[in-house]
């Protein structure tokens, strides 16, 4: 099944968070699908100078934050990009996380989207947000020493859908995906085969489970992906043990 474009604007005007309605997983591909590619990629040999939680100073009111973990490696460390649902912040998103990415060993980047939510959801094709993810990315990689093998790209709900449809095509230079709740995958060519972490609560009244997860799931590993999925007693959010997991993963 598949989605249309009218169907698609209707939804997103409506309800961003509402996207479960609709079909997961197939969707129509986007004629502006134009800037899907990221170009950035981790620097050999650099001292990590980063520490604490720092705004990147990249943007105005929506910009994002870098948080080091509490005890910084003088080697090559983990590094997730995070993405957060609609309406929401970088800020936010990673604050409800609490200590766990940094008990983790695990250095977050937390990105605002340009607009309400993500490019490809509000504008049906990638763009400004990919470009400022570059921009994040080029600066972060010039203040932390990444482990290119525990370069991880995530996110919550619809910054899930985005992380999983973009990560995907940036697999040369994400070797692990993960997707807390999302709605559905964007068409595009894949690069790479990144390992995937999914996870979705049986009891999501915003992007049921049924429509969205238990699709994509199968999809992908019908692709030949290596998914480690798991479904808990809950609705749409991320609990601790689930969080925990997610971040000993990706370290």
């Amino acid at each position: 099944m598949s989605i249309s474009r009218r169907e698609f604007v209707a939804l997103t005007g409506s309800a961003l968070t509402a996207l479960a309605v609709a079909p997961a997983c197939a969707m129509e591909s986007f004629d502006d699908q134009t800037v899907t590619r990221l170009t950035a990629r981790p620097k050999k040999g650099i001292k990590t100078t980063a520490a604490g939680t720092t705004r990147l100073g990249l943007g105005d009111a929506r910009d994002g934050v870098l948080q080091m973990p509490a005890v910084v490696p003088d080697k090559p460390m983990p590094l997730l990009v995070l993405f957060h649902g609609a309406s929401s912040s970088g800020e936010r998103q990673l604050g409800r996380f609490g200590t766990i990415p940094s008990d983790a060993g695990v250095a977050v980047l937390s990105l605002d989207s340009r607009g309400q939510t993500w490019d490809a959801i509000m504008r049906l094709g990638f763009g400004p947000d990919v470009r400022f993810i570059n921009l994040a990315l080029e600066k972060v990689f010039g203040q932390v020493l990444v482990d290119p093998a525990r370069l991880a790209m995530g996110g919550f709900s619809d910054g899930a859908s985005y992380a999983l449809s973009l990560g995907l095509m940036n697999g040369d230079l994400f070797p692990k995906v993960v997707g807390f709740s999302p709605g559905f995958l964007i068409p595009g060519e894949a690069q790479g085969k990144p390992r995937v972490f999914v996870s979705h609560g049986t009891a999501d009244d915003v992007l049921p489970i049924d429509q969205c997860s238990r699709v994509i799931v199968p999809e992908l590993k019908k692709r030949g992906y290596d998914v480690t999925f798991r479904e808990f007693d809950g609705k749409h959010e991320v609990p601790p043990a689930v969080v925990t997991e997610a971040f000993k993963w990706i370290a």
